[in-house]
């Protein structure tokens, strides 16, 4: 029961949230469900699937416990959300990196049956980190020689100037997000040996100019500070036995002056066999729930100051219907 209802029943107040016309009432091992129907049946199957979980040695947190709400919703057969948890891509130091949410689960499946897959969507959807574990379970199971990380070199949003050291300690502070990965999904012992030997290499995207990646998973990361230029170069750099995923979010472009490489692919290459784009949403956060809000919220800030660009005479929401929205 502590398990399920988490350490001061943080879950028991998650699952409360996703069912605000239920009342639970916890005693002993007995959970009461009482309220509207649909939605005691809903939060009933919630529980069952939380206790699937549970029996299944997960460790619950309440970013499954939201997930697992959505995909009860969403999806009528039995323990949806167990099936999909249950799912490990790589383990490492008794930690199992999986997909969390139905849109994740989607990704990840495209990666396997693509060459070359696009992870677009919103910060804590695990674009990167899911890739950099099919990278890993690739490279365990011997389906690719190398892996290949890189992304651009560029600020975002302020200069940091010259930066002392070498060239690599001039670099590294771009690439440390790719090293801190790495070393939570594989033994840190290891990684610096792989490094040594090149089985993995972390560079900024710069030096991938002239090179033929064969027998690869290569991962570009923060695509979207990448120039139509640059996407290009990036693309035909694949090889034969080869995997890419690029990832990003469009959202989010640091370049000081002209268009993101990402947001021109997406309409070029949308129509090719083999290339896959998986968008991930705010549903797919499995950062701080407030993640998940914030995305939201600076979406729909978007939304209305492009409508005022188009719309000079367009005012947005107006207050009356803001408070109204919030009171509902």
């Amino acid at each position: 029961m502590v398990r399920l209802l988490g350490p001061q029943d943080r879950l028991l107040t998650t699952m409360e949230r996703q069912f605000p016309q239920v009342t639970v009432l916890v005693r002993g091992n007995d959970i009461s469900l009482t309220g509207e129907p649909s939605q005691v049946e809903g939060a009933r199957r919630l529980v069952e699937e939380l206790l699937e979980l549970v029996r299944g040695g997960h460790e619950v947190t309440p970013v499954e416990v939201t997930s697992s709400a959505r995909m009860l919703e969403n999806d009528r057969s039995a323990h949806p959300a167990a099936e999909l948890l249950s799912q490990a891509i790589v383990t490492a130091r008794g930690k199992s990196v999986r997909p969390k949410t139905a849109g994740q689960k989607s990704y990840v499946d495209a990666i396997d049956e693509n060459t070359i897959v696009f992870g677009i969507g919103p910060a804590g959807t695990g674009k990167t980190y899911l890739a950099m574990a099919k990278a890993v379970q690739a490279l365990q199971r011997k389906e690719v020689e190398r892996i290949i990380l890189t992304r651009p070199a560029v600020e975002a949003g302020e200069r940091l100037g010259f930066l002392p050291g070498t060239l690599t300690d001039k670099i590294d502070p771009y690439l440390r997000p790719l090293y801190d990965a790495l070393n939570e999904m594989m033994d840190p012992e290891i990684v610096p040996k792989l490094l040594a030997v090149g089985t993995i290499e972390v560079a900024p995207l710069a030096y991938m100019r002239g090179r033929t990646l064969n027998n690869s998973f290569v991962v570009l990361d923060e695509a979207q500070n990448t120039t139509p230029e640059q996407m290009k170069m990036f693309l035909t750099r694949l090889g034969f036995g080869s995997k890419m995923v690029v990832t990003g979010d469009i959202t989010q472009v640091d370049l000081p002056i002209g268009t993101s490489g990402l947001q021109v692919v997406t309409r070029i290459l949308d129509s090719i066999d083999d290339i896959h784009f998986a968008t991930l949403t705010s549903a797919d956060v499995v950062r701080h729930t407030l993640v998940g809000q914030i995305v939201d919220a600076y979406t729909k800030y978007d939304q209305v100051q492009l409508a005022r660009r188009e719309n000079p005479g367009y005012q947005g929401p107006s207050e009356r219907d803001r408070r109204y929205k919030n009171k509902r």
